[in-house]
């Protein structure tokens, strides 16, 4: 008898087969069969009139942290998301010296505007080494399985101290030590070395992330010291859809090849259109061409949708939010806030004063209306120029300013405006649909657990189901069997998962079933959380009857059920035989 059979489920198995009505066994944490009559099964889950995948693989998360305290992990866990990789990126809390706990958070707190608070507080770092990371991570249960890579911020760290930190050049010997550490890692689990070569990765004290100019030398020892230690990925943040081929990284393509075909590694980098650059991202796919399986060859990380700012007066950035007015109100509990801002002669204030901000993307974030849409109750990742704040203004005869004001105000201030930064350069995910589809991309860059206070896409892989397959108006669809396979086998295979990803027999039973006309994504919500309160953006998701891992309900109808079978995953897997 069965441990449990998933009955009469819409099967779409994530090999891109099509999808056909049959029942899901499994036995030990392993599917058994997949068929029209399994045999009886100890516990059985009816999925007449559902969608049946494999559990998703999210391969770009930043977790590294919340890892050690939470066994939930959420968002994730409540979009099927059954396996997830942090350690990207170039940034994570291993190896750490005693001394260098603040300095790794404030590294992760300014790259990925994880609150640092929260990172003090939730870390417990019972570990030095990169291996005893590892090993920490492995006591907690968890509802799904996870899997981390070496981060070379936290290797220069390490061995250079405050020289790494300023990307001063290793010596020799300092560079062997590096080599060493990244082939310790490899060897006790890590999937890979991960580093970051772009201008938008800085720690709180503005310093570009440590190895941002790596030489190729470096980059080469170290890439060389994962493939003698058994072989993984080399995950790079790059600048280069930003930057163009022209930039200061525009040749990093070169060296990715040739450190894929020289060493049998797989280098992937994060791939946007940029708008400044709107067409380069396809003569960069073409340089990055490769088959989607097997070692020896770049292959680029693209997003399933924008990666979009949400400005929100709880959020890290509205256009109003250097406005000497709006500062002196900033402090207020959200209510008052609301309440002040509502006020005629305030309202009358703050729009007649000029921003004082000077950050990052200053000129778009308080002027640029022609990119900025309100998000609403159900969220538009896709909207058309017309419904920017600039043409729902030009309609209405106000001024985009004001509509910007009032949007922000809307639903007692947790209204928020959809801010595309990449991928949107034509007003269409049509350039989206085209990269998904290209066989040297695959679909990643969820960025789950990170920018908690800004971006919230960590619910990418319900997007990928309700708007590509189902909701999508304003432009061809991806097919059911397309949008799995993308985040199932596809992302897998890339990081040498091969025990997972499929609904096939041998392979780990990890399962969604899920109500594919239910399927909804709720609102973003800033939700105080984290350990010592501190924020971050969440978005829940309708339509999942039951997310299953190694052959355990986790969550079913949205809700935990207490079962915690995941476990760390150490090193590549191969694909089951037979």
């Amino acid at each position: 008898m069965h441990d449990l059979a998933i009955r009469n489920g819409l099967v779409v198995d994530g090999t891109g087969a099509s999808a056909r009505t049959a029942d899901v066994a499994i036995t030990d944490g392993v599917i058994v069969a997949v068929g029209d009559d399994v045999g009886p099964a100890s516990r059985e889950i009816d999925a007449d009139g559902a969608l049946v995948t494999p559990g998703f693989v999210d391969v770009h998360t930043h977790y590294d942290g919340q890892a050690t305290w939470d066994p939930e992990l959420t968002p994730s866990s409540w979009h099927g998301v059954t396996t997830t990789v942090f350690g990207n990126c170039g940034v994570g809390f291993a190896p750490a010296r005693p001394d260098e706990h603040d300095w790794l958070i404030q590294l992760m707190e300014g790259v990925e505007d994880i609150p640092g608070a929260a990172l003090a507080d939730g870390i417990d770092w019972r570990w030095e080494t990169f291996p005893q990371y590892l090993d920490a991570l492995e006591l907690m249960p968890r509802v799904m399985d996870i899997a981390t890579q070496v981060p070379h911020g936290s290797v220069r760290g390490y061995v250079m101290g405050e020289r790494g930190a300023r990307n001063e050049d290793p010596t020799d010997e300092e560079l062997r030590a590096m080599a060493d550490i990244v082939a310790e890692g490899v060897r006790a689990g890590a999937l890979g070395f991960t580093t970051s070569r772009t201008m938008l990765h800085r720690a709180l004290d503005g310093e570009p992330v440590p190895g941002t100019f790596a030489g190729e030398e470096e980059i080469r020892a170290l890439g060389l010291a994962v493939a003698e230690a058994g072989g993984g990925v080399v995950e790079v943040a790059s600048d280069i859809g930003l930057g163009g081929l022209e930039g200061r990284f525009g040749n990093d393509v070169a060296w990715m090849r040739d450190l894929a075909r020289r060493h049998g590694l797989t280098v992937t980098y994060a791939l946007t259109q940029a708008d400044r650059h709107p067409d380069q991202w396809r003569d960069l796919l073409e340089l990055s061409a490769a088959p989607i399986d097997g070692d020896g060859r770049v292959v680029a990380q693209v997003a399933g949708r924008p990666a979009g700012l949400l400005l929100g007066l709880e959020t890290s950035l509205h256009p109003f939010k250097e406005h000497p007015t709006y500062k002196a109100l900033a402090d207020l509990p959200l209510a008052d806030r609301v309440s002040r801002l509502r006020e005629p002669q305030v309202k009358a204030a703050i729009l007649a004063e000029q921003s004082e901000f000077t950050g990052r993307f200053n000129h778009d974030i308080v002027h640029g209306f022609h990119k900025m849409y309100p998000l609403g109750d159900e969220p538009n990742y896709e909207p058309s120029p017309d419904q920017c704040i600039a043409g729902l203004a030009d309609a209405a005869g106000i001024d985009p300013y004001e509509l910007a004001y009032d949007t922000l105000l809307g639903d007692e201030g947790r209204a928020m405006l959809f801010f595309p930064l990449t991928d949107f350069s034509e007003h269409s995910l049509n350039p989206t649909l085209e990269r998904l589809r290209h066989h040297g991309a695959f679909l990643s860059l969820s960025d789950g657990g990170a920018h908690c206070r800004l971006i919230c896409d960590a619910s990418t892989p319900t997007f990928m189901l309700s708007h590509w397959t189902r909701d999508r108006r304003n432009g061809p669809k991806l097919a059911i069997e397309e949008a799995v396979k993308l985040q199932t086998l596809d992302t897998a295979a890339i990081y040498g998962l091969g025990d997972r990803g499929t609904l096939e027999v041998g392979k780990k039973g990890d399962v969604n079933v899920i109500d594919y006309d239910g399927l909804r994504l709720g609102p973003p919500r800033m939700t105080y959380d984290l350990p010592t309160g501190a924020p971050r953006l969440l978005q829940k998701a309708e339509g999942y009857l039951a997310t299953i891992v190694s052959g355990q309900v986790t969550w079913r109808d949205g809700e935990a059920t207490g079962a915690r079978p995941g476990v760390l995953v150490r090193g590549r897997r191969r694909r089951p035989s037979g």
